[in-house]
């Protein structure tokens, strides 16, 4: 593959392997397939099967966030496989913009499930005040990283930004809900994205809080475990409650996954996290 005199604008292959033993009739759906925003996507794949024989999957465009697309499964019981797999080429725009800046204000100050904002209030306000949205933003990602300490048994799955603030630890779901919650405390309008991310190790879905500043979003990673330019969006919404990669109704326990996302350059790009930069 030629290499792109932008990384960043280099195209990145995904690929995303899970198994579940469904233990009755269940409802499966996934949010594993790049939004439309991320680009345009060749080569792409979904194979699903069900005791290795193929079983029909629906693609529905469900929600209405950055083009997320949902996959839904209605499966029988048993070994059910899901293999998906594209090229995403990356569109060459600077991203962020939104398309309705009132609604986004409104829905980015609201409290969510994982980011109970109404309760870190008075923290927040003593510890980051509102200086300048940019700035404040910036300042609480950087204190999320220097107080927050990587640890998957850190982690539960219904953990909240409050618990993680008290923890200390936690994955990067934790990071991002933190941020974004915490950044909504001072009235900064946040939400969380689901990514695809080369250069994260170990190779794992991803999660990324945003804030609006103006009528731009712009991503920040406390975690700083890859580089914001290579990200690829998946899922964006107020926290994990409408971005994970995996809502079951029914019975059906995951028993395997494997995630890929290689950038199609030479090298990774260079981040810092200091610089403004947007999840396309």
């Amino acid at each position: 593959m030629a290499p792109t005199a932008d990384p960043a604008d280099a195209p990145v292959s995904v690929h995303a392997h899970l198994t579940f033993a469904v233990t009755m009739p269940s409802t499966i759906e996934l949010l594993i397939i790049p939004a439309d925003s991320a680009g345009d996507r060749s080569d792409e794949q979904l194979v699903v099967t069900l005791d290795d024989a193929p079983l029909y999957a629906d693609a529905v465009a469900n929600f209405p966030l950055e083009g997320t697309t949902a996959t839904v499964i209605s499966t029988a019981p048993g070994h059910l496989t899901i293999d998906y797999t594209a090229t995403v080429h990356r569109l060459e725009q600077a991203g962020g913009v939104t398309t309705d800046p009132v609604r986004d204000h409104l829905v980015g100050l609201r409290p969510g499930r994982y980011t109970p904002s109404d309760e870190l209030g008075g923290f927040a306000a003593s510890m980051f005040g509102l200086v300048e949205p940019e700035s404040t933003s910036r300042r609480i990602a950087e204190w999320v990283t220097a107080h927050t300490v990587y640890d998957s048994a850190a982690s539960r799955p219904t953990g909240t930004g409050a618990d993680t603030l008290h923890a200390g630890a936690g994955v990067c779901r934790d990071f991002a809900h933190l941020t974004a919650a915490l950044c909504r405390a001072v009235d900064i309008p946040s939400r969380v994205a689901a990514v695809y991310a080369p250069g994260l190790s170990p190779m794992d879905f991803h999660a990324v809080a945003e804030v609006l500043i103006g009528e731009r979003w712009f991503v920040l990673d406390a975690t700083r475990l890859a580089p914001r330019q290579s990200l690829v969006r998946i899922a964006t919404g107020r926290d994990a409650a409408d971005t994970a990669f995996a809502n079951v109704s029914g019975m059906a326990e995951l028993l395997d996954m494997e995630v890929t996302a290689v950038l199609g350059a030479d090298e990774l790009p260079l981040d810092d996290h200091t610089e403004a930069i947007s999840l396309r």
